[in-house]
């Protein structure tokens, strides 16, 4: 690492924000903190993630600004103007509009990295951070054709000191992804749900452990969840339109009752028996090494 963090604001105080200061804080860098919610301000400083920011203060190496996409530009253009830092960055779940935004908004693109650590959901409450939230985990960075070195140098800085590793993809690219490995699952899982929202105890004490996996995504902040599809619509309304497709078919076959269902059944049972299995191994495989720094999916 060539560039050694030495000061950071942080602006959001969420899971994701109070765990980066955490994180910040532990290897040393003196980080301060901004959230309009001065309850969750106060929180996260009682949690040890660093001070408040005050006006006065010299330029941060480096500001994070981790709040939902809706609101990731108009904080970025914010801080900008004030002179919080050197260099921007943002960990917000999509990235196409909030890179178009940011550069319709005119903020100093060479200024900004665009990123998004792969480390679990957002969320209001900070009960769950933890400054190891990011080990091992991938971290995407969607640099414009003009960010320069020294942009990413620090935000290298950034991805090191919080243990995760760097994988560049372009904005569009990066959407369509989390659309098929986050967004999508999501939405499914929240329409799963639902239809046990108002069930008897007793019902759903008969529930097993595959059924509470399957719905486990659907536990997430109703209001980030949806800021975050209404910022990814196209990809997340593909991935659901090819669902339903198969959805709406495996129905089809079964109306029909025809004594050859179970084997128009099983290519689609079997297709997902190897994508269970897919996941897993990849998820058995994924190490630090596994995705050297700057790696491209």
């Amino acid at each position: 690492m060539t560039t050694t963090l030495r000061t950071a604001v942080v602006i959001g105080c969420g899971t994701t924000g109070t765990s980066l200061a955490l994180a910040l804080g532990l290897a040393g860098v003196r980080v301060t903190l901004v959230d309009e919610d001065p309850r969750a301000l106060e929180e996260a400083v009682s949690l040890g993630a660093g001070t408040a920011w005050t006006p006065g203060q010299p330029p941060a190496d480096l500001v994070v600004v981790a709040t939902a996409p809706s609101a990731v530009v108009d904080a970025l253009h914010s801080a900008q103007s004030r002179g919080l830092g050197h260099v921007y960055t943002d960990t917000a779940g999509t990235k196409d509009i909030v890179c178009a935004e940011a550069e319709l908004r005119g903020c100093d693109l060479k200024g900004y990295v665009p990123g998004h650590p792969l480390a679990g959901s957002d969320a209001a409450a900070r009960d769950t951070a933890a400054a190891g939230r990011f080990t091992g985990r991938p971290w995407v960075v969607c640099p414009y054709e003009t960010t320069p070195d020294w942009a990413l140098e620090t935000m290298d800085a950034l991805i090191e000191v919080c243990g995760a590793y760097r994988i560049d993809l372009a904005p569009h690219v990066h959407d369509r992804i989390v659309a098929e490995l986050s967004h999508g699952p999501h939405l499914i899982a929240a329409a799963l749900a639902t239809r046990f929202a108002d069930s008897s105890e007793a019902f759903l004490g008969l529930a097993g452990n595959g059924l509470r996996d399957a719905v486990r995504s659907a536990g997430g902040d109703p209001w980030l969840w949806g800021d975050v599809l209404a910022h990814n619509a196209g990809p997340v309304a593909d991935v659901l339109d090819r669902v339903t497709e198969q959805l709406a078919r495996a129905a089809a076959i079964l109306r029909e009752g025809d004594a050859s269902a179970p084997l128009e059944l099983a290519p689609t049972l079997e297709e997902g028996r190897r994508g269970h299995a897919a996941l897993q191994r990849a998820g058995e495989r994924r190490t630090l090494r596994d995705a050297p720094a700057g790696d491209r999916v």
